[in-house]
């Protein structure tokens, strides 16, 4: 471990943890060079576990000797068997000019930033799938989190996202997602969502529509492969992708309730419409 005292908030080296964007952290220009930024203890071990490279640390003086103290041993491990053997980079200081470097208070005082993995082809990613699902135009950081958490849970073997949704190693979906976005092979959906049924899959589109299924048809269950389309909740999805999937689904309501917040309709379907 190599321990840096933070005592300005221009210091050199804590960039990563305060001005830079998500945008800029991501780096589309060099992929290979591409940050993210998980926080908690929890969320980061999780992504330690799933193989996940670590770059530094932002930690409260407070910390070194409790939570943070086996992620800091961790990372000293993972970075000597890549040959870097000077340890983590863990910079440290009192709780409130961290907060203020950051602009929060930090959850359980430990943030880790991380190298992105480079982007993984979707056929890499689905070959042995049996249900994904594929997130559309949804830009809310919590609903991304919140769908990768149910789709760990509930048997959801990949996910896909246009890339007009949000990154699912956003800093806020991260946590939401409790670490899920390390547990499930996902990655971007660059054709048509049609593209998928060179792949073997059917696709089944949620929205209310006058010829739409019920979401437990047995016609759904019995789909080897079934690739499940999700929307914002605010315009649903496109015309164009209901009009293309091979089905189009919703979930019976009561109480004339006409729709369910994305999140929650997609824990719905990915129960009902998991592999039997």
């Amino acid at each position: 471990m190599t321990l840096v005292e933070v005592t300005s908030l221009l210091q050199s080296g804590v960039e990563v943890f305060s001005t830079l964007t998500e945008a800029q952290l991501r780096n589309r220009v060099e992929p290979s060079k591409g940050i993210f930024i998980a926080e908690s203890p929890k969320v980061i071990k999780v992504a330690l576990d799933a193989g996940y490279m670590p770059v530094s640390l932002l930690c409260e003086r407070r910390h070194l000797e409790g939570d943070a103290k086996e992620i800091i041993a961790r990372c000293d491990d993972i970075l000597s068997h890549a040959g870097i053997y000077n340890g983590i980079t863990v910079y440290t200081g009192e709780r409130s000019l961290l907060a203020e470097l950051t602009g929060y208070t930090l959850t359980r005082g430990v943030l880790c930033a991380m190298r992105r993995p480079m982007p993984r082809s979707v056929e890499d990613v689905c070959r042995d799938a049996k249900r994904i699902v594929v997130i559309q135009g949804v830009v809310d950081t919590t609903n991304i989190g919140a769908i990768f958490r149910s789709a760990a849970a509930l048997g959801i073997d990949a996910v896909l996202l246009t890339t007009d949704s949000c990154d699912p190693l956003n800093r806020r979906a991260v946590r939401v997602s409790m670490g899920s976005v390390f547990l499930v092979p996902w990655t971007w959906l660059e054709n048509p969502i049609t593209s998928l049924n060179s792949l073997g899959f059917r696709t089944a589109a949620m929205a209310l529509t006058h010829d739409s299924i019920s979401i437990d048809d047995p016609i759904l269950i019995d789909e080897p492969r079934l690739a499940i389309i999700m929307g914002t909740e605010g315009d649903g999805l496109p015309h164009s992708t209901i009009e293309a999937a091979d089905y189009v689904v919703r979930i019976p309501m009561s109480h004339n309730v006409d729709s369910l917040n994305v999140a929650a309709a997609a824990a719905v379907a990915f129960w009902e419409l998991r592999k039997r």
